[in-house]
Parts: structure tokens; C-alpha cells; sequence
């Protein structure tokens, strides 16, 4: 008998997640696009919070949270079953955050950010909510190096770290995804070959890859691509609510990937699951999908 609980107890020195046990945590980033239409939209803003509420999440980051008030996130917030709720401003296009835990708030970042960004703290976990620039490749470079100096301090302090919002940015993990798909190549093309780094395309027939690249190479990890790799099932932009109403099906309109949850090397083991939630019951719930993932942490 004494063998027995000595081979135990030293199974759980050895393996001492085992001893603690785990807990999952589950993570959504939404754009809800203007802020359901600056307010103007009850009946979209009560269907996604009823479809936030049947996924039950842990922690909510939100982006376009336009004519918003902190009482009024709150409201969202409670809808879903979170207590706690943090918005970044009351004016132009907000970031905010919602949890199940209390929040503490390490920082709020505004210009030159083009949208600002928001720093929590959750039961441990560091959370950067952030909105890049939707219409500049310059400016979402500027904006990239303004969150990397940011982003190089945080990471002395802390070994978990979310980033995750609208990121306005193609991944170098995705381009044999966009190689594919020549006919969006040619129309994004079209639009901005003459606005080069102002626009969203500089290069002929080629996304740009540099910003994404700057948050990977910290290293950052991409929790999607980690979980499903590159595909055009990943795409979060443009949602089902953006397409003409002749071209509806079951087919999704959406081409890019823009939005994403990126997490520190410590947090990357964790991950159990993500995707973006492009089926039917979001198509109509805002011009992006949102991305949700799920992680698997040492129960404290």
C-alpha cells in the first residue's frame, strides 16, 4: 500500500496539472458592425446577445461599439450572463470587453491609434482589444509598430496574452488561400491600384502580409490557424448581411480573413479549439463573423 500512494504522489509531482485539474475557458472577438447601426438596430443587437447567451462564453471582446455607454455594454453584458464589462470610449468606433470574472483595466490607448485599444487583466490572462485602421496599409503599419513597443513591455510582465479584435490585415499563413481565389485578387485590385499604401492593396494581385507578420514574428500565435490551418472556410469578411439579397444561399459570400485572436507561446499549448462562426446562424448578425476559441488552462 505504502508503494501504491508513493507511486501517486510522485505521478503528481511529475504531472502537476494532473493533481490541480483543468478548466476550459471560452473566448469570443466580435465586430457587431456600428454599433447595431448606431443604435438603430434593436432587433439585430437582441439577436446577437441571444446568440452570445447560447454559446456562453467566458470572455467577450467586442469591436464597432458605436453610440455605446459603459451602461449600455453592461446591459449587453448581463444579457449573456456577464457581470463585469468594460468599454473604451464613448465616441467614434469603441473596442470594449465583457467577462464572467471581474476585469481590471491596465491601460487605454488612443491616438495615434486609429480606434484605440483596451488592456484588461482576467483571472490572469492579459487582453489587448484592438480595431486597426479599415483603409490604409500605412496607417495599420504605423499602428503595428505603436502595439509592438506596447506589446514587447506587456510581455516582460506577463506569460499569458491575448491580442484579438479587427485587425483590418491579411495573414502570410492564409496567402495560399487568397492564390486560389484570382477573381477577389482582380476586384481588390481594381479598387485600390491607385492609392497604393493608402489604399488596402499596393501591389498587383497581392494582399499585403506585413502587419499580420509583425504581430507573428513577436511571436504571437494565431489560435485559428493553429486549430484548422489555412482554408477558405476560415474567411470572417464580409458576412451574408453585406451580399445582394438575389445572391443569398447557403453558400458563404465572405473571401478574407481579418479578424483574429493571436495568443502568447505560453497560452499556444492550451488551445483546444478555434474557428470563425460563419454558418447560418451568424450570417445575418453583422457584416463579420466573429472568432471563438476555446482553451484548456490549469485550474487555479
Amino acid at each position: 500500500m505504502k508503494k501504491i500512494t508513493f507511486l501517486i504522489l510522485a505521478f503528481i509531482i511529475a504531472f502537476p496539472s494532473f493533481g490541480q485539474g483543468q478548466k476550459e475557458l471560452k473566448v469570443i472577438s466580435y465586430n457587431i458592425w456600428n454599433g447595431f447601426d448606431w443604435g438603430k438596430d434593436p432587433e439585430r443587437r437582441l439577436a446577437l446577445g441571444q446568440w452570445m447567451k447560447n454559446q456562453a462564453p467566458d470572455v467577450v471582446a467586442l469591436q464597432e461599439l458605436c453610440a455605446y455607454t459603459p451602461e449600455k455594454l453592461q446591459e449587453d453584458a448581463t444579457s449573456w450572463g456577464h457581470d463585469y464589462s468594460v468599454l473604451l470610449k464613448t465616441t467614434g468606433y469603441s473596442v470594449g470587453i465583457t467577462s464572467a470574472e471581474p476585469i481590471e483595466v491596465r491601460s487605454r490607448l488612443f491616438a495615434p491609434l486609429h480606434h484605440g485599444a483596451l488592456h484588461v487583466v482576467i483571472v490572469g490572462i492579459d487582453y489587448l482589444v484592438i480595431h486597426l485602421h479599415p483603409g490604409s496599409i500605412q496607417r495599420r503599419r504605423e499602428e503595428l509598430q505603436l502595439l509592438r513597443a506596447y506589446i514587447d513591455e506587456v510581455i516582460q510582465t506577463t506569460e499569458n496574452l491575448m491580442v484579438l479584435g479587427d485587425f483590418n490585415a491579411h495573414s502570410p499563413l492564409d496567402a495560399s488561400v487568397y492564390l486560389e481565389n484570382q477573381a477577389w485578387l482582380e476586384d481588390k485590385w481594381e479598387s485600390y491600384q491607385e492609392k497604393g499604401l493608402d489604399g488596402n492593396m499596393a501591389i498587383k494581385l497581392q494582399p499585403d502580409y506585413s502587419v499580420m507578420a509583425g504581430f507573428l514574428s513577436l511571436p504571437l500565435y494565431d489560435v485559428v490557424w493553429q486549430s484548422k490551418g489555412a482554408s477558405k472556410d476560415n474567411v470572417s469578411y464580409p458576412a451574408m448581411a453585406l451580399s445582394d439579397k438575389e445572391n443569398q444561399g447557403t453558400e458563404i459570400p465572405g473571401n478574407e480573413r481579418i479578424d483574429y485572436i493571436m495568443v502568447s507561446e505560453d497560452l499556444q499549448p492550451s488551445i483546444i479549439e478555434a474557428h470563425i462562426g460563419n454558418k447560418e446562424d451568424n450570417w445575418y448578425l453583422s457584416d463579420h463573423y466573429p472568432v471563438i476559441a476555446t482553451f484548456n488552462l490549469p485550474a487555479n
